[in-house]
């Protein structure tokens, strides 16, 4: 016989994601970065016990909330595999010469007249070849760091280009974890997400360029300008570096632009990077094989460590080396893990109507499409300041609000983009946060130093919220009809 179930009141349906928080926090304390590799997982598991007995309390049997569950994982499915196939890509990107090409060429724009432009293209640029803000501040931008001090700029408005111009390639790379995190929990596919997120994206940091120029013009100082001769030359002499190389980019940009499905876009990519390796690299492939003869083998060797594994390629400069190093799909593991544990908990939310709950109150609030964006950028917001994790505030307010999106006819790219906006550009902004703190250790430059120079971080939000209040780009569906078979996306 089946219980009947009870309507949970918002305190009830609250206690879940208040124990989530609590603990996250906590964990972000005493596991600092470290975090990440686990016990964020784990306390996702633990609160999603929480939400399980209260959801029993209520009068949900086990079955169902089972049900939720492996509804919740399955939908996630696509971005699983497009992680795990991204780690691959990126490996033999490296492998191929066309990470090292896109960083060689980009520091090329150095310029110090136009020095805070050029130090947010670059890392831009790097970001978006890598994928990660991360790795691209903690290399990259130490050296633009010492550069700018060497011309005379200020700490706090070198460290804000540097964090506006890696967090505009993070969040615009398909190698990014949280690029794909994002329309996985809206539900829609990665190329959908990244070509509709432009809309905002682009503006913002046009509007953040011309706030640098400005800064810099007025404040370059005419100091003796640093020589980045080492690294272009450290790249230079590893890899064969030319043009040709980017017609591998060029020809997943094709794909995507012919709207072909993400794997195959994808898995296209990581060959023709592997092909790349080939024609041009044959040096990198004894490298990472460590076999100089029998080149057959070597190249077989290295390609697939590529694909699946760690792989570094060594230059005669410390910083290149520690920036050229890819994880494969392993790499990728952590993040579907936390993908997998944070379905689970938000499976149990919604199957037991706990998550609805919560959605109702704060959806009150939202009378139309601007106040419903407005919400969902104070949500993330929310999660950034107190769990202090830039997944969470894309993972707990994209199961919060992805109904509700697809109720009042809005395509959930609209939500990823907000996702986004309002959650993982403004990770860095909060000086307890993973990422806040990261980048402030890394730099050596508080958060509330560079914070107000951010530009491109503090702009993302409010231009998504301008786009909501002003109707532009705003995706609907045609009909209820349309809304339901757009549920499950295709791979």
């Amino acid at each position: 016989m089946s219980k009947t179930k009870k309507r949970p009141t918002l305190l009830l349906a609250l206690i879940p994601v208040i124990f989530l928080t609590t603990l996250i926090s906590i964990n972000v304390f005493i596991f600092g970065d470290d975090s990440l590799s686990g016990s964020n997982q784990i306390v996702l598991i633990l609160s999603a016990s929480v939400a399980a007995i209260v959801a029993m309390s209520l009068g949900h049997s086990w079955l169902e909330l089972r049900a939720g569950i492996v509804k919740s994982i399955g939908s996630a499915m696509t971005a699983i595999l497009i992680l795990l196939l991204i780690g691959s890509l990126a490996g033999t990107w490296l492998l191929g010469g066309i990470v090292p090409a896109m960083i060689y060429y980009g520091l090329q724009i150095l310029n110090p007249t136009i020095f805070l432009v050029a130090a947010c293209i670059v890392s831009a640029v790097v970001s978006l070849a890598t994928g990660s803000s991360w790795s691209t501040v903690a290399t990259l931008g130490v050296a633009l760091l010492g550069i700018g001090s060497a011309l005379g700029l200020p700490e706090g408005v070198i460290g804000g280009a540097i964090i506006s111009g890696a967090y505009f390639g993070d969040k615009m790379s398909p190698l990014s974890d949280t690029t794909n995190l994002a329309p996985a929990m809206a539900g829609t596919d990665l190329f959908t997400h990244i070509r509709y997120m432009a809309w905002t994206t682009v503006p913002s940091i046009s509007i953040a360029l011309i706030i640098f120029l400005i800064i810099g013009l007025r404040s370059y100082s005419g100091s003796e300008y640093a020589d980045i001769t080492p690294v272009i030359t450290a790249i230079d002499s590893t890899f064969t570096i030319n043009p040709f190389l980017f017609l591998v980019p060029a020809l997943v940009i094709f794909l995507i632009v012919r709207k072909v499905p993400a794997l195959p876009a994808l898995f296209i990519g990581t060959l023709a990077g592997a092909a790349s390796a080939l024609f041009f690299q044959p040096q990198i492939i004894e490298q990472v094989s460590q076999i100089d003869d029998k080149f057959h083998v070597a190249a077989y060797i290295a390609i697939m460590k590529a694909m699946y594994t760690d792989i570094t390629v060594d230059t005669s400069h410390e910083m290149v080396n520690s920036l050229l190093s890819t994880g494969g799909m392993r790499g990728m593991l952590n993040t579907v893990w936390l993908i997998m544990c944070a379905m689970i908990f938000g499976g149990i939310m919604e199957s037991s109507g706990l998550l609805k709950r919560i959605t109702e109150s704060v959806i009150k609030l939202a009378h139309n499409t601007g106040s419903l964006v407005t919400s969902t950028v104070g949500t993330c917001m929310f999660f950034n300041v107190t769990a202090s994790d830039q997944y969470l505030s894309i993972v707990v307010p994209g199961r919060m609000f992805a109904d509700t999106y697809r109720e009042r006819g809005l395509k959930p790219q609209n939500l990823s983009r907000t996702l986004e906006d309002g959650g993982t550009v403004t990770s860095v902004l909060v000086p307890w946060n993973t990422c806040g703190a990261t980048q402030s250790t890394v730099l050596g430059v508080s958060t509330l130093t560079f914070l107000p120079y951010a530009f491109f971080n503090i702009i993302s939000p409010f231009m998504t919220i301008a786009f909501a209040y002003l109707n532009i780009r705003i995706s609907r569906y045609k009909n209820k009809e349309e809304a339901q078979k757009d549920e499950s996306f295709s791979v």
